[in-house]
């Protein structure tokens, strides 16, 4: 399956009509943004809207050949998982969070409440917690 595949598995991505017109690369693939004006209500939401404003000038773009490339071996099978995600996250929908959580049989799972995409920005303590929680494992 791709990443795009999984991520659509669930409704309630809003993703798609806030990415600008894709940049043609000099490999032929396309790079994906997120409109900056846009950024803050769709990715940092539960961010203060300056940070959010200077995420959105910064952001990496992604390729959209990495959301469509077929992945032939999943790590979860063999790596143990751990999850944290915020039910308000607007790119993926928690629904489908959960599912690969549980599909990874995840070792430690924390929903945060209203968080958004960017839930190690917005909550970075409990974030910050599993992570060290996973390291002793």
């Amino acid at each position: 399956e791709t990443a795009a595949q999984l991520a659509g598995k669930f409704p309630g991505s809003s993703l798609g009509p806030t990415l600008a017109p894709p940049v043609t690369l000099s490999s032929g693939g396309k790079d994906l943004y997120i409109q900056q004006d846009k950024f803050h209500e769709q990715f940092a939401a539960d961010v203060p809207k300056a940070e959010a404003r200077l995420m959105a000038a910064a952001q990496r773009p992604i390729e959209e050949a990495a959301l469509n490339e077929v992945q032939t071996e999943a790590a979860w099978k063999k790596v143990p998982s751990w999850f944290i995600y915020g039910d308000g996250d607007k790119n993926i929908p928690a629904e489908a969070l959960a599912f690969m959580a549980a599909r990874a049989h995840s070792q430690g799972t924390v929903v945060i409440k209203g968080a958004s995409h960017v839930v190690m920005v917005s909550h970075p303590e409990p974030v910050a917690r599993l992570i060290e929680k996973a390291a002793t494992k």
